[in-house]
């Protein structure tokens, strides 16, 4: 997959049976660049077969977590329920042909012939006319089946192994490997990029292929995706799917960025990355075969980053799209202060919510900070505030500055006791820069009435 290859085409293939976890969005990401870098063709599909777990809310979720990562499809959504007619037209052809047949053997039967003609050798049916037999798919004897994987290379799966495996229910509906080898073929699928725990299928599929005299796709069997702690990913690393990514507050393109990163990364180590960067640079083939590890605190690194670095109009609206305000140039001068302090759209509300509402009093605060000293230096603060002429971050640092010396305290216990006092915390922005944003007024209330508590 060279960028001097033809134009490639590749499916994304969720099931609609939950949200889409983080490994499924990296899939889809994958599966995005390699199309965008080839200017190929992504086909959306819904692997829906599963009727009982599969809901349209699931379907929803998926669309709208593919949105959001602004993921774009070429073709879809298509239902994989919805091409049952073309799965049994298919399923016919191999019955015809002799490549496929019905057997009603149960599970019981199937172990007892495994334990007659031993354990290592896969099971060979009877064919038989009884109504609601089953179909079972004609494996070869002899020879292998080779997944020729474009991220570990040759994998061979010895035929002998393999039962002939059931393809369709008595009823004729399809199982999963035989409709995803159907569509595969019919959609003209060149390339499957998915996660490793699919390699397993993959043998049962090229066998159904073969079978319907299809070429196979080229396949990619990505590492699946480990916690800091060496475990499989699991909501006890923290988020587990793409819309509590988005909850937490991450921009979309600090999680494509750091997605592609699980697995990838560039010949020159590069770790922050546009969109357009990697779509230039992505190639399946420089995929690693160890697992990934997902770091949410890398993670919010990156997001930090990508936050410091937009414009304060675009992150304004992305401040506001979050907390679902308005944009206004109070709310700008609030994300002006904020920017360099939040490393995600989360943690920027309350950094800025002591401008919007009165101060949430933090005891803890209070009592650290609000010691025998803090009146005075709150009343020689509020006197030099209330005295100067422009209200601005640049007079209010000038005048607050000589109050410490005068006390002769650190500048920290001044600066401290006005945070508490207007904000109810110690953590805010830059204090000029939160008293100049606060307003005369409301600043001077609020020190009033941190005195009046003292």
């Amino acid at each position: 997959m060279m960028a001097e290859d033809p134009p490639i085409r590749l499916r994304f293939a969720p099931s609609p049976t939950g949200a889409l976890h983080i490994g499924g969005a990296r899939t889809a990401l994958y599966n995005w660049l390699a199309t965008r870098h080839s200017g190929g063709e992504l086909v959306l599909r819904i692997e829906d077969t599963d009727r009982e777990r599969s809901t349209e809310e699931n379907v929803e979720q998926i669309l709208d977590a593919m949105r959001w990562l602004e993921l774009s499809w070429d073709e879809g959504p298509v239902s994989q329920a919805s091409r049952s007619e073309r799965h049994g037209e298919a399923l016919k052809r191999l019955l015809d042909s002799g490549a496929a047949y019905r057997d009603s053997a149960t599970a019981k039967e199937v172990e007892a012939w495994k334990q007659e003609h031993g354990a290592d050798r896969g099971y060979r049916g009877e064919p038989t006319d009884e109504p609601g037999a089953a179909v079972r798919l004609r494996v070869p004897d002899e020879g292998e089946t080779v997944v020729e994987d474009l991220i570990r290379g040759p994998v061979s799966f010895p035929n002998r192994s393999y039962d002939d495996f059931v393809i369709a229910r008595g009823d004729d509906s399809v199982l999963y490997n035989f409709a995803v080898a159907v569509d595969d073929a019919e959609m003209e699928i060149t390339h499957v990029v998915r996660g490793d725990d699919h390699l397993s299928n993959t043998p049962k599929q090229l066998l159904v292929l073969a079978a319907l005299g299809h070429a196979p796709p080229r396949y990619a069997h990505l590492p699946l995706l480990h916690g800091p702690d060496g475990r499989k990913l699991s909501k006890r690393h923290g988020a587990a799917s793409v819309q509590e990514l988005r909850d937490a507050g991450y921009l979309p393109a600090a999680v494509r960025n750091y997605l592609a990163l699980l697995g990838w990364g560039a010949d020159d180590d590069a770790t922050l990355m546009s969109t357009e960067e990697l779509v230039e640079r992505f190639r399946i083939e420089d995929v690693g075969r160890a697992a990934a590890i997902f770091d949410e605190k890398k993670l919010r690194w990156i997001n930090g980053r990508y936050m410091r670095e937009m414009s304060l109009d675009e992150y304004t609206a992305a401040v506001a799209s979050y907390l679902g305000r308005e944009v206004d140039e109070r709310l700008r001068a609030a994300c002006e202060i904020a920017q360099e302090k939040a490393q995600t759209l989360a943690e920027v509300w309350p950094l800025i919510r002591f401008i919007f509402e009165p101060p949430v009093e933090d005891e803890k605060s209070w009592r650290k900070v609000m010691k025998e000293d803090a009146g005075a230096l709150l009343g020689a603060a509020r006197e030099v505030l209330a005295g100067i002429d422009e209200f601005d971050a640049r007079t209010v640092e000038e005048a607050l500055t000589p109050l410490p010396e005068r006390f002769e305290v650190k500048p920290g216990r001044l600066y401290q006791s006005i945070r508490v006092a207007i904000t109810g915390s110690t953590i805010s922005p830059g204090i000029f820069e939160s008293v100049a944003v606060l307003g005369r007024d409301e600043s001077l209330a609020r020190i009033d009435a941190a005195i009046a508590r003292l």
